[in-house]
C-alpha cells in the first residue's frame, strides 16, 4: 500500500490550504493509499539551535539533532513515506513561520563537517519520491505563485528531502471571504493531482 505524508503549515482549521489537502487525502485514499497529514501548528518542533551537530555525523541517512522533540519523527515518517504533500499558505510573501521553523530543521539532510564550504545534500543520489506542493495567496493564483517565495521555499524543501515535485496547486485570491469554501473546480484539480500522484508509485 502507497504511503502518503502530507505536511502542513497552515494556521487556521479548515482554511484553503486545509481544504485542498483534506480533497487530496480522501482522494487517495479513495483510491487505496494509506494518508497521514501532520499539522505543523499542533506538532512540537522546536526552532533549530543552528549548532550544526547534525551535519557532522556522516552517511546517507539524516543526522540526529540534539533537540528532543517531535521532529525526528517527523524526519521518521518523511523516510518511511512513499510520496509527499507539502502545503502552506502564502504569509508576507512566503511560507508560514511554521513552516519555515520546519525548514530549517531539515538541516539533518545535510552533511557539512566543520571546514567544508557549503553542505552535501545525503540525498542527492538517492531514488527520488515523488511530491505534489499545495500553496495559496490573496493574489491571483497567477501572479502569487511568480511574485511571492511560497513556492520556491516549497521546492526547495522538497529537493532537501530527496522528493521531486510532479504537480503544483497556488490557490489565489484566498483572503476575499472569511469563510472561503474551495470551489468545484479545485477540488477537482487537486483529486486529479491526488490521481497522479498515487500513478506515479
Amino acid at each position: 500500500m502507497t504511503k502518503v505524508l502530507a505536511i502542513d503549515g497552515s494556521y487556521r482549521d479548515g482554511g484553503v490550504t486545509d481544504q485542498v489537502v483534506d480533497v487530496m487525502a480522501e482522494s487517495l485514499r479513495n483510491s487505496g493509499a494509506e494518508v497521514e497529514v501532520v499539522f505543523l501548528r499542533d506538532y512540537p518542533i522546536e526552532f533549530c539551535l543552528n549548532c550544526r551537530e547534525c551535519t557532522q555525523q556522516p552517511g546517507e541517512a539524516p543526522g540526529k539533532c540534539v533537540l528532543q522533540d517531535g521532529m525526528q519523527g517527523l524526519i521518521d515518517k518523511i523516510e518511511d513515506s512513499d510520496a509527499l504533500i507539502l502545503a502552506s499558505p502564502t504569509n508576507f510573501g512566503a511560507v508560514t513561520a511554521l513552516f519555515k521553523r520546519f525548514m530549517e530543521r531539515l538541516i539533518v539532510y545535510g552533511y557539512w563537517p566543520w571546514g567544508q564550504n557549503s553542505p552535501k545534500n545525503r540525498k542527492v543520489d538517492a531514488p527520488k519520491k515523488e511530491a505534489i506542493l499545495i500553496s495559496s495567496c490573496g493574489a491571483p493564483g497567477f501572479f502569487g505563485r511568480w511574485l511571492f517565495g511560497t513556492h520556491k521555499q516549497l521546492k526547495t524543501a522538497t529537493e532537501v528531502i530527496g522528493a521531486q515535485a510532479v504537480g503544483t496547486l497556488f490557490t489565489g485570491y484566498a483572503a476575499k471571504k472569511t469563510d472561503y469554501r474551495l470551489p468545484e473546480k479545485l477540488k477537482e484539480k487537486a483529486r486529479v493531482l491526488a490521481e497522479r500522484l498515487h500513478q506515479a508509485q
